[in-house]
Formats: C-alpha cells, structure tokens, sequence
C-alpha cells in the first residue's frame, strides 16, 4: 500500500548571527535536526537546507542586530519565510539567564519559531535602508558638529579669553567665526590649535548642508508625493519628511493610530497591577531619533498652527514637558491621516476661530463666579 504526503512538510531554522560567524539550529516539524556553528554566508546555509531538505517549506528566524537586514531579505528573495525579531520579545526561561550560550539561543530560537511565539518586525528594503544611514549619518555629523563647538568654547574659557557679549549665544553667525580666526595668539602652537578647529569645524558644516540637501533631493525625486503630503503639515519641514520617510519606511502599513504612536515611542510606559495604576513616562521602546524630532516640530507646530496652539492652551498650566509630549503625540497623528488619506494637511482657521471664542466664553463664566 503506498502512501501519499497529505500536508508540505516544515523546516524550522534558529540563526544566531555574529560578524564571523553564524549558530545554527535546523528542527523539522516532527524533530530536531542538528546544529553547527558556520561562516556567514547566507548562500551557504541556502545550499545545505535545500541539498538535506529539498521538498520543505523553509522557515528562518534570527534576532535583529548590528548585521542588519541583508541576510533576511536574501533568505525572502529565494522563497523562505523569514521572521526578525527584537531580541527583548524572545521568550526565554529563568534558566537561560544563568546558561546562556549561541547553540542555547539559536535552538530556542527555531523552537519558539516553531511554535509561533515570535512577533515579527519590520524588514525594510534595500533602498529604505540605504535611505536611512545617510538619515543617521547626518544625525551623527550634528553630533559631531556640537562637539567641535563645545571643543572650541571650552579652550577659549580654558585659556582665559572672554567671548564678547554679543557673541555669547548658542548662535554661530559669521561675525563671531571670523572673530575666532582673528584672534591673537602669544605662541604659534594656540594659533595653530585654533585653527585646526576651525578647519574641522568648516569641513563639518559644509558635510551637514550638503548630506541634508541630497536627502531632501532624493526624497522629492524618488517618494514625492508622501514627500510632500508631510511637508503640508505645519511644524515639519523638508529634512523632518525626508529623515519620516527613512526611519518609518512605508507609513500605510500601520493599521491605526495606536499602532504607529507605539511604533514611534509616541505612548505612556503603564504599570497596572490590581487596583494600582501608574504610569512613569513616556515608554523608552520606540524610534528615539524620530521622537526627539518630532518633540522640536511640536514646538514650531504651536507657533504655525492656530488649532495646536489652541490644543496647547487648554493644556497650560501643567508640566511643559507633558504638554509638548501630548502635541507631538497630536502631531502623529495628523502624520497618519495625512499619508492614509493621501491628502495635504489644510489649516482651519474658523474651526480655531470657534474654539478660542468657547474657550473666551469658559473664561468669562469663570471669572464672573469669582466675582460673585
């Protein structure tokens, strides 16, 4: 009598990656296989799956990290179903808190795989990707730039030389960086310190317009609509859409508002325990490069927009802190309606208008039963 295979047999792999080389945990859906460590290369485990287990559906998992996302989207270009996760959402015993070993992850790894414990994350494109580094390597020449800065200000005070008045500020005008080229020096090895910092500082700044013009130029060119669709809204500027557009990827595959705000770090961390609530904080999980972003957009949003301003007062009087973090969280939201619904965001000024004249309204009542 012979038999028929009634339902396509499943391969499970648990990959924990390293720079020189890669654990690895094969478990079918009936047994364990075998694991090994290997090279890291993605085509050599592609050619022992398929030699060994030719007619399976291939399932790998691995925790996302300083490697990034090449391996995964190999592994999705050939076929397999490939699921990346945050390295803080694996389940894992006390045990393994004490015994904790590549062979120990990886096989963990294939088994909660296998039982569809682990939450994907997002794997974005090799385009998106690219997008996004030159989004952090203009974050890190800020960085870089405010540094120099410090440098700079921190040896004049050090040397004993007072910065004129009008000059002491966080602004740099040109004014004050042709002052610091002028300065007089008593030896040749200060003058030469100086102007080396100088230099550096001028090859840091003319690194930070340019990388900031070429995303701006790539963004219009190649993701011109979402591009201009968050431009529209009031607060955030040409290089705020372009550096949305490459940490966040594609924005419409966020279901709701609750979805992208928990995506962003946007939401409260809570602590429910019986009758006991508390909250300590926005949550620290989250894109936090964005986040501070979009705090320093809320901010020009108050300014700009008359209905955030209105938000912003009915809030006064709390801390600041809170309020800004409840008008950024406002600000996603408008981020999300405006790429679903692919329409500019438009300004409504009577809708405002209406809002302040109850708000006037409430004050008057107010003050008339104080008077009373």
């Amino acid at each position: 009598m012979s038999t028929q295979t009634t339902a396509t047999p499943k391969l499970y792999i648990g990959l924990d990656i390293h720079k020189k080389s890669w654990s690895v945990h094969f478990r079918t859906d009936l047994f364990d296989h075998r694991g090994f460590t290997m090279p890291p290369a993605a085509a050599q485990l592609e050619q022992y799956a398929n030699l060994h287990f030719p007619e399976y559906e291939i399932h790998l998992t691995y925790e996302s990290g300083c490697c990034g996302f090449s391996a995964a989207r190999y592994f999705l270009s050939k076929g397999w179903k490939v699921v990346m996760v945050n390295a803080a959402d694996v389940p894992r015993m006390n045990k393994q808190n004490y015994q904790k070993t590549d062979r120990i992850d990886c096989r963990n790894l294939s088994k909660q795989l296998q039982a569809s414990q682990l939450k994907a994350i997002y794997i974005p494109s090799e385009s998106q990707d690219h997008l996004r580094s030159l989004v952090r390597h203009r974050n890190h020449i800020v960085k870089q730039l405010r540094q120099e800065k410090l440098q700079i200000k921190s040896m004049l005070l050090y040397m004993g030389i007072p910065i004129p008045e009008q000059f002491d500020n966080p602004n740099w005008s040109k004014d004050f960086l042709q002052w610091l080229t002028q300065l007089q020096w008593t030896n040749l090895t200060a003058t030469f310190s100086m102007q080396s910092k100088l230099r550096i500082l001028n090859i840091l700044h003319q690194e930070y317009l340019q990388v900031g013009n070429e995303l701006r130029s790539y963004c219009r060119s190649n993701h011109k609509k979402d591009y201009y669709l968050l431009k529209s809204i009031p607060g955030i500027g040409g290089y705020l859409a372009a550096a949305l557009l490459g940490e966040l990827g594609d924005i419409r595959r966020f279901n709701n508002e609750d979805q992208f705000s928990s995506y962003i770090g946007m939401v409260p961390a809570i602590h429910n325990s019986g009758a006991t609530e508390r909250t300590t904080g926005i949550t620290p999980r989250g894109k936090t490069l964005i986040r501070s972003y979009l705090i320093e957009a809320a901010w020009v949003a108050i300014r700009r927009d008359p209905e955030m301003q209105a938000y912003y007062r009915k809030h006064f009087g709390k801390n600041v802190k809170n309020i800004i973090v409840k008008v950024a969280h406002k600000l996603v939201k408008r981020i999300l309606s405006v790429i679903k619904n692919e329409t500019p965001y438009t300004i409504s000024y009577e809708r405002n208008k209406q809002t302040c004249l109850t708000a006037g309204t409430k004050n008057k009542v107010i003050k008339r039963s104080l008077k009373l």
